[in-house]
């Protein structure tokens, strides 16, 4: 048995340092990426200023203007959206080491020259290209239609001339498309209308294009014909005229406001936006508070000042607010969705309905163009990460460990919370992105989970390997090993995650890496020379019978290690690594950390269901098809 361990712990720690390798070759990657684009860039206005690559700190590049991360610990680029930057220059070649890329948007630049032929094996895993009003030119390459993830292609205003690839049709997920002045000519290519709603406007202002939704595409121009399109190109000149002068006084206008935004300090320049919309409802499900609009959510977050904001993760940021009778709230605005908003509606409703003791009740949501803004019960104690990990500083001299009751009562909550998602919700939800900073605590630190459900509405694509890519499967440090090679989520992977929270509580160390090792009398040197997650540390530990050494020195000496043990035995068998099928399920953690919790008293009803082998299979089947 011994063996078995010893093997099982090798296995694991080599597994994990491979990924950890291809990790760090990811960042170094995602440098080079930034780095290479802001040398081909001219920046005249200093928008890349910050771009300085003078380190490889977890994270680090996450702050850069534009920049979107998998994580904020993370070193891998999700989206870089530099509209309206002023940019100078042709199409950047260096994007291509930013390989986890899913949007890019160059959108109101001075971008000129042509697409490069191979753009698609630039940007594989993209579902958005946003290169619009920018002076690109030369024909589009028939690559971009092995851009097989693309949901949103706008390439509107530009230079293009040649006819649009008929391959482009094959892109069977596109959802929205706009090529519309250019200099394009020919038939238009067929879509599936079904997923593609594009209207006449989407493909306007190019004078030789034809075919559904614009003119039937004719044989050759009668001379009557001829005679028409010169009268229509002299009036297109005078339109062009016209619209010349407008073009000038609005870009004017454009840089006041640009200028404006770039002096804003808080950094909020999309609250701005949204303050101008008026009349915008919010959809409560209590009546009692029906009547919310918008500018309540705007008033109560103070349009959502940065000294609001209550935490940031992968779905999205968390902001409190107060209501005018004074009831606080929390309102998280959502990552980037490109679900419509019939899609978010229906999902939204479904989620309201999911109710339960450990789980953050969400009260109502808002959409206002592209913004999603969820609105929940406000919780006290904030996010368990914050609670077992403290920010630097004054918040660090100040911080009070919590004692071990508390953290098991948050544990036994946690699991409760997930194991009734796991087995008795319906529908039934694998929550995908399980870690400290999913789980909030309410004023009696009793275990909220919130984000449930969200997952797939951070990703338009329905494919696992898309999902994966996209970072849907959780932050780093607390995703299942086995999610590398299968690319399908499981709730077995929700049970390695929740391990991972586990020994979050019982060590006290972050997830991503540990900084306090061993004891005080083991070498400074070895210690230090430890490089690795949470797991693979406490995967090391147990292979040398040192899994003492794991304990927050705050709970030693209270005469609960037996309780802290057990705890960490239950943690252990969460996070196996290559067998997740020997990983107990969240049903049977619930009940492992109740029987440890007992003489606390803190459990009221219990109200999860016992599921049945046979169940526990059609459930895998029944959240692997949802």
């Amino acid at each position: 048995m011994v063996i078995r361990l010893v093997f099982t712990a090798f296995l694991g720690t080599t597994l994990c340092l491979l990924l950890l390798s291809s990790i760090i070759d990811a960042d170094e990657a995602n440098l080079n990426c930034l780095s290479s684009i802001k040398s081909q860039l001219k920046d005249p206005q200093g928008y890349l200023s910050g771009w300085i690559i003078r380190n490889d700190t977890p994270g680090y590049i996450c702050k850069f203007n534009g920049v979107t991360c998998w994580h904020d610990d993370e070193n891998r680029v999700l989206s870089i959206k530099l509209s309206g930057y002023g940019l100078v220059g042709e199409f950047p070649l260096g994007i291509k080491n930013c390989s986890d890329l899913t949007g890019l948007e160059l959108s109101r630049n001075n971008f000129s020259g042509p697409l490069p032929t191979n753009i698609a094996s630039l940007i594989p895993s993209a579902t958005t290209l946003d290169l619009s009003e920018n002076s690109f030119s030369g024909e589009i390459p028939v690559g971009i239609a092995n851009i097989t993830f693309l949901n949103e292609l706008m390439i509107n205003g530009n230079q293009f001339t040649g006819t649009l690839p008929p391959q482009l049709g094959q892109l069977g997920r596109l959802k929205k498309l706009s090529v519309a002045n250019n200099r394009l000519s020919g038939p238009i290519p067929t879509f599936n209308e079904t997923v593609l709603k594009a209207g006449a406007s989407d493909f306007s202002g190019n004078a030789g294009l034809c075919g559904k939704p614009l003119d039937p595409c004719k044989g050759p121009a009668s001379s009557r014909a001829k005679v028409i399109v010169i009268a229509a190109v002299g009036g297109l000149v005078a339109a062009a005229l016209v619209v010349g002068v407008v073009l000038f006084f609005y870009f004017r206008r454009l840089a006041v406001i640009r200028k404006k935004l770039q002096d804003d300090p808080e950094d909020n320049r999309w609250a701005r936006i949204l303050k101008e919309q008026k009349g915008v409802k919010v959809f409560m499900f209590k009546k009692s508070v029906s009547k919310m609009k918008l500018s309540d959510l705007m008033k109560a977050t103070e349009e959502f000042k940065k000294d609001n904001m209550i935490g940031k993760g992968r779905t999205g940021t968390m902001y409190k607010g107060v209501l005018e009778d004074g009831t606080p709230l929390m309102v998280k605005r959502l990552q980037d969705s490109q679900h419509s908003e019939k899609e978010l509606d229906s999902e939204m409703k479904t989620l309201g309905s999911v109710k339960h003791r450990n789980l953050v009740p969400l009260l109502g949501y808002c959409i206002a163009k592209k913004e999603r803004l969820l609105i929940y019960e406000y919780m006290p104690n904030g996010y368990l990460y914050d609670q077992l990990h403290p920010g630097g500083g004054d918040e660090e001299s100040s911080f009070k460990p919590m004692d071990w009751p508390t953290r098991l009562k948050i544990a036994l909550g946690a699991a409760k919370g997930l194991a009734w998602l796991h087995h008795s919700c319906n529908p039934r939800i694998i929550h995908r992105n399980i870690s400290s900073k999913c789980i909030l605590l309410n004023a009696d630190f009793e275990a909220k989970i919130s984000d449930f459900g969200l997952a797939r509405l951070m990703n338009p694509i329905d494919t696992h390997l898309s999902t994966f890519v996209n970072g849907e499967f959780g932050d780093f440090g607390y995703v299942a090993p086995e999610y590398s090679r299968t690319m399908v989520a499981t709730p077995k992977g929700d049970v390695y995650s929740f391990g991972v929270v586990l020994l979050e509580l019982v060590t006290g160390q972050k997830a991503t890496s540990v900084t306090t090792l061993g004891s005080e009398e083991a070498d400074e040197e070895e210690d230090n020379s430890f490089k690795g997650n949470l797991v693979e540390w406490v995967t090391k530990l147990s292979s040398e019978s040192k899994l003492q050494e794991a304990i927050d020195r705050s709970l030693l000496g209270k005469s609960v290690n037996d309780e802290i043990f057990k705890v960490l035995k239950v943690a252990c068998n969460c996070v196996l690594p290559e067998v997740a099928k020997q990983r107990p399920t969240m049903f049977e953690v619930y009940q492992f950390l109740r029987a440890i919790g007992e003489s606390y008293n803190f459990t009221t009803e219990d109200d999860i269901l016992v599921p049945s082998e046979s169940g526990e299979a059609d459930f895998v089947e029944e959240l692997i098809v949802r």
